[in-house]
């Protein structure tokens, strides 16, 4: 990355929702769950989510580091397996040469006491508080965390147990990632459109089509037609469908993008190891 540019790099490393699917008709888009990479122009590296894409993250980021200090900021939208079940696999946090804040929707006791669960006997043989890597914990319901030219804000979003969605802005930029969400709750809805105004990316939970929605309510998801339409209020300038079903093979999400490009034209989909430049 060119350290003098004023965009972002999106890398995505995990796609799916809900559970891994590392199957041979899945492979084309991926089959591992949320983390995608956000890199800012000034270096600064942050992740959203820790699903076990962010295995392969952690790898590379360790091979570009060559042992060198790394301040890594990850932002978790929850807590469910699909979004943390890559952390204990985490390079990054087996060297005491790096730095690792977690930002959530829960204090900092309630986010470390969660992790460590993850990573508890029997569940694991490597207990999270003995890592190596320095970390904090940070609250990050309804604050603005900066990083030179850039901030990062919270927002919630329709979900069960609670989630937080991410907006990325700076130098006249925005990309913003609504993953999971449900609608039809007419508050976090309309909070969504207005966070999510003018953004160059949205980023968006389309895990089912829109003729599944009611019999899965209440499961916090969305579809890509509620995708295209919130893009359309938002005057957004490209849509990237995410958190894809684990049943979906890549034929059905290239048939669900050309139903959604015939909505918003600047649709793309989530895919494993594709970048886009903000």
């Amino acid at each position: 990355m060119n350290p003098s540019s004023s965009r972002m790099l999106v890398r995505f490393w995990g796609v799916r929702g809900s559970i891994p699917t590392p199957t041979a008709q899945n492979m084309g888009v991926g089959g591992n769950t949320s983390c995608i990479e956000v890199r800012l122009p000034g270096g600064e590296i942050l992740i959203v989510d820790a699903g076990t894409g962010a295995s392969q993250l952690g790898s590379a980021l360790s091979a570009e580091g060559g042992g060198k200090t790394s301040n890594l900021h990850l932002f978790l939208t929850h807590f469910h397996w699909d979004h943390i079940q890559g952390l204990p696999f985490f390079k990054p946090l087996y060297s005491k040469e790096n730095n690792i804040t977690f930002y959530s929707m829960k204090s900092p006791d309630e986010t470390r006491i969660i992790l460590e669960g993850q990573m508890d006997t029997p569940y694991f043989p490597v207990d999270f508080r003995f890592l190596p890597a320095q970390r904090s914990f940070v609250d990050g319901r309804g604050e603005t965390f900066r990083f030179g030219d850039f901030e990062v804000k919270s927002f919630p979003l329709n979900h069960p147990q609670g989630c937080h969605g991410y907006c990325f802005t700076g130098r006249g930029r925005k990309v913003v990632v609504a993953s999971d969400l449900e609608p039809g709750n007419q508050e976090l809805d309309a909070l969504l459109i207005e966070v999510a105004r003018n953004a160059d990316l949205l980023i968006y939970d389309s895990q089912f089509l829109p003729e599944e929605l009611e019999r899965h309510h209440g499961w916090g998801h969305s579809t890509w037609f509620h995708g295209t339409e919130t893009a359309k209020a938002t005057g957004a300038r490209k849509l990237i469908l995410f958190h894809h079903d684990p049943a979906r093979s890549d034929k059905e999400l290239d048939e669900i993008l050309r139903h959604a490009r015939e909505a918003f034209q600047e649709t793309h989909l989530a895919i494993e190891g594709e970048s886009h430049w903000v």
